[in-house]
């Protein structure tokens, strides 16, 4: 099993886990020698304390303020925690002036919503706090778009499928 797996399914609660795009991250960065490369960047799963200088390191921005930030505005993140939808994706394809620009600004709209990174950690089922961490341990997840929106996304381990 893969490190992201174990990640998903809950059996490293202690972790943290970090996507930066290729765009983001420069091309010499050490982080990519110890993530592992995707399609479009570096994603490293981490112990919690080396995750979060890691991102500080790859972002300039402190883990936990940057998470603080990303929870106050709902998006989706996929589950393989490399690409999500900015909540102001949709904001900007219904401002299309005109319908025969509506496949560029599809397009465009995509480029200007990609994911840059993300910061994901899961928190261990608890009952007493009721809700979703009644039903299993937790996965939250922080992305920050390039049109500069920050957002959050959670669920509980095993209920979403998702992996695009």
């Amino acid at each position: 099993m893969s490190d992201l797996a174990a990640f998903l399914a809950g059996d490293r609660l202690d972790d943290v886990v970090l996507y930066l795009s290729d765009v983001f991250l420069e091309e010499d960065s050490r982080l990519r020698d110890v993530g592992t490369e995707t399609d479009d960047g570096v994603q490293l799963v981490l112990d919690g304390e080396t995750g979060r200088d890691a991102f500080a390191a790859g972002t300039g921005m402190d883990a936990m303020s940057f998470a603080g930030d990303a929870m106050g505005t709902s998006g989706t993140i996929t589950r393989s925690l490399d690409a999500g939808v900015c909540p102001d994706a949709n904001a900007d394809a219904d401002a299309t002036p005109d319908e025969d620009a509506a496949e560029e600004t599809v397009a465009a709209v995509d480029e200007d919503h990609a994911v840059r990174f993300v910061l994901a950690f899961a928190e261990e089922q608890n009952e007493a706090v009721g809700g979703r961490y009644a039903d299993g341990d937790v996965i939250h997840a922080y992305a920050h778009c390039a049109c500069g929106a920050r957002y959050a996304d959670r669920w509980v381990v095993g209920e979403r499928s998702d992996t695009a």
